[in-house]
């Protein structure tokens, strides 16, 4: 019988886990699911894999949610699941440790670009690693909901989304003047902020369609996209979830 531990990991705290599993001296497995594997192929790799057909299921549930797959390493000491902030690229599996691609995936420093957006404020920041190398800050009025009913409150309901229409614009003015020249260097594109918001603003914003492809598919949570909130989320980027099982 096993449990299951779920955790969060930091970057270094990810290399570190990653170097101990490496230096030791257990007999592991290692295996790489990407998202683009269909959910039998995945199940029949995993059973391949893991001896102990009761957390089979639990395994298999975790990786086909992952929207950036996942690397399972089962041995006789680490039995557990990483699920990376970036998108696995290759589908293997290796008798042994092998944790070179996660390695270079978390070591990299990559060009990412955040589009931080929320009605009133907006954020479009770009790090190399974890080091911030330009944004743009800005805000725009967007009158909160109305509560009353009638006429009025239709007037005002029209009168709301010029603003939003107006706001969306300006924000994606200032998203085309940073992005675009880094069209050609950029490794992953974040949203972060309230996912109705992102939405309609990628919707009005046909430019950043260009970017789909850098896209990782994950929503920021972001609750004031100011200056201040840039260290904290470039953290949660890179932040990566490990679930371990034990015996008991």
């Amino acid at each position: 019988m096993y449990t299951s531990i779920q955790r969060r990991l930091t970057r270094a705290h990810t290399l570190g886990l990653l170097d101990e599993i490496d230096s030791s001296s257990q007999k592991c497995t290692t295996g790489y699911y990407f998202t683009g594997e269909t959910s039998d192929d995945i199940e029949d790799r995993i059973r391949k894999q893991v001896q102990e057909s009761d957390v089979v299921a639990e395994i298999l549930r975790s990786v086909t949610a992952s929207k950036t797959g996942a690397v399972l390493f089962w041995g006789t000491q680490h039995k557990c699941l990483l699920i990376p902030p970036f998108p696995i690229k290759v589908s293997m599996h290796h008798p042994d440790i092998h944790i070179a691609p996660i390695q270079t995936m978390l070591r990299q420093d990559a060009l990412i670009s955040l589009v931080l957006i929320r009605l009133g404020e907006y954020n479009v920041a770009t790090f190399r690693g974890e080091t911030l190398l330009d944004h743009k800050h800005g805000t725009g009025l967007v009158h909160s909901r109305h509560k009353k009913g009638g006429s009025s409150q239709r007037r005002f309901e029209r009168h709301r989304e010029k603003q939003i229409e107006m706001f969306f614009t300006r924000v994606c003015q200032h998203v085309r003047e940073k992005l675009e020249p880094l069209m050609r260097e950029m490794d992953y594109l974040f949203y972060g902020g309230e996912r109705n918001t992102i939405a309609g603003f990628r919707k009005q914003c046909t430019f950043l369609q260009r970017f789909d492809p850098y896209v990782v598919d994950r929503v920021l949570n972001v609750r004031r996209p100011n200056r201040s909130a840039l260290t904290a989320t470039i953290s949660d980027v890179w932040c990566s979830e490990l679930i371990e099982w034990t015996e008991t």
